[in-house]
């Protein structure tokens, strides 16, 4: 990867596209009280809104990585942005809550999957060791663009009401389009003549053997267009497996990483989801309970690229799942001393310390998973992931509408939000735990293994070589000269 050069406008493409994948969802939340007693809904019901639209995100992943492998990261985000815009304008004119769940939830959630998964793909293709860096700053566009969505949708609001306020913001998401068009593709298209030269030989070569095989078959008589019901089957298999890799259900780190973000994500979004509600419920006027999602998505765009440096750190990259599991565990904590906050002054320590966690996590969410099973297999990885996590994101958000519907109290749905952070965090840390003394142990178990027989064999080789040396006499003078020239050029090639 050229770590740099274009890159860093790839990265400018991906902080567009994953803020836009982030931070829309829960910018809605400004309209859900309004929309709220415009359809005489409860809260779990306008809930299911955001809840459809994040888990049609993170459960699309499979079939964004599929394009991707297929098609690349440019057509598939500029295709994820005319969704999303369509999906927005048919939103304002609908009449029910379940036309909204289509709409909001299904069509603008399946764009936003089409830009969140290409974009986090092609930094890896771009960037290997400042990748941490390159993650920090492309996920800050969550923050960033949630700090501008929450005031703008409540003054679109004010103005043009809720359905006018789903146009304006269709036009807006038009330009993950054109982030899209700076993802310009790495990698066969750049390749040398050379490369291309051993390519085409390869290709010969394949050629040559196959028609050989084919005399040979057809002089013993073999038929070899025939497939059995097995070898079809296996070649099924190894389709499906060229797009979504399937073995990384035997990767110990990959599993230990997913139940760890399943458990995370059931209390993950609904804080951020209900915090201007809540807001909005004590007492609070509209513009002061926005200005809340404003001050968090401030604090976490210093935090996410801060997190990056740290994580990018000789310290800390070599144990980043460490780090990871603590930014889970303080997030966690975070909301279980929310109900503490009485006023608007707690809830904006509230907002802060919020905001330093949610960047903190979502600054690592990715690096980690790569760090994990490397760059060659995060593209399934990513699909995979996002495929079990949708089940836990799509019920977060309904479970904390729901608590707050039968206690009429906020502070249950911050409880269970926070235990079960808590619970997650410490879970990966011991696991973590475990797995680095088992890769420790197997990785000392192989160097035992390896060595010994790898220095006995060179040492064997350069016994023979002295004894022949001394062996030959002077008549074979000039054919050792000539050895060594061969030996040098070997080398230097």
């Amino acid at each position: 990867p050229p770590d740099g050069g274009w890159g860093w406008v790839v990265v400018f493409g991906a902080f567009i596209s994953i803020g836009f994948a982030y931070a829309f969802p829960k910018g809605l939340a400004i309209f859900f009280k309004e929309i709220q007693d415009f359809f005489g809904t409860s809260y779990s019901e306008i809930a299911w809104v955001s809840s459809i639209m994040l888990a049609t995100t993170y459960g699309a992943g499979p079939i964004s990585s599929i394009l991707v492998n297929r098609y690349g990261s440019r057509p598939v985000v500029m295709f994820g942005g005319l969704l999303c815009g369509i999906g927005m304008v048919s939103a304002a004119f609908c009449t029910s809550i379940l036309q909204l769940y289509i709409c909001v939830g299904f069509i603008t959630g399946f764009g936003l999957a089409l830009n969140l998964q290409p974009s986090v793909i092609i930094i890896g293709k771009y960037f290997l060791k400042r990748r941490p860096i390159a993650n920090g700053l492309a996920m800050a566009g969550s923050p960033v663009m949630l700090c501008t969505l929450a005031p703008l949708n409540q003054f679109l609001f004010d103005n043009f009401g809720w359905r006018g306020s789903f146009l304006i913001l269709g036009a807006i998401l038009l330009n993950c389009c054109v982030a899209g068009a700076l993802f310009r593709p790495i990698g066969a298209a750049t390749a040398s003549g050379k490369t291309q030269a051993i390519a085409e030989g390869k290709t010969a070569l394949k050629e040559d053997i196959t028609k050989d095989a084919m005399e040979m078959s057809s002089a013993m008589n073999i038929p070899t267009e025939t497939k059995t019901e097995e070898e079809e089957g296996r070649d099924c298999c190894e389709k499906i497996n060229q797009y979504l890799d399937f073995s990384l259900f035997k990767h110990r780190g990959f599993l230990i990483y997913l139940i760890g973000n399943v458990l995370m994500f059931l209390g993950f979004f609904a804080p951020i989801v209900f915090l201007a509600p809540y807001a909005k419920h004590i007492g609070i006027d509209e513009y002061s309970a926005a200005f809340l999602l404003s001050i968090l998505a401030i604090v976490d765009m210093i935090a996410r690229p801060a997190t990056g440096i740290i994580a990018n750190s000789k310290w800390v990259r070599p144990r980043i799942q460490y780090f990871f599991s603590f930014s889970i565990a303080f997030n966690g904590t975070c909301h279980l001393l929310c109900p503490l906050a009485s006023g608007y002054t707690g809830l904006v320590v509230y907002s802060i310390f919020f905001g330093l966690a949610f960047g903190m996590v979502c600054a690592m969410l990715f690096e980690t998973l790569m760090d994990l099973v490397g760059a060659a297999r995060f593209t399934s990885a990513v699909g995979l992931v996002t495929i079990a996590e949708c089940c836990t994101i799509l019920l977060g958000p309904p479970i904390g509408g729901t608590l707050i519907d039968t206690f009429g109290d906020y502070k249950y749905m911050f409880i269970k939000c926070g235990a079960v952070m808590v619970l997650a965090g410490t879970f990966l840390f011991i696991m973590n735990y475990y797995n680095y003394r088992i890769l420790a142990k197997e990785e000392k178990e192989r160097k035992a293994k390896e060595d010994p027989k790898s220095l006995r064999t060179e040492n064997e080789v350069r016994n023979n070589w002295n004894k022949e040396t001394t062996q030959d006499g002077p008549e074979l003078e000039p054919l050792r000269e000539e050895q060594e020239g061969l030996k040098k050029e070997v080398n230097g090639t």
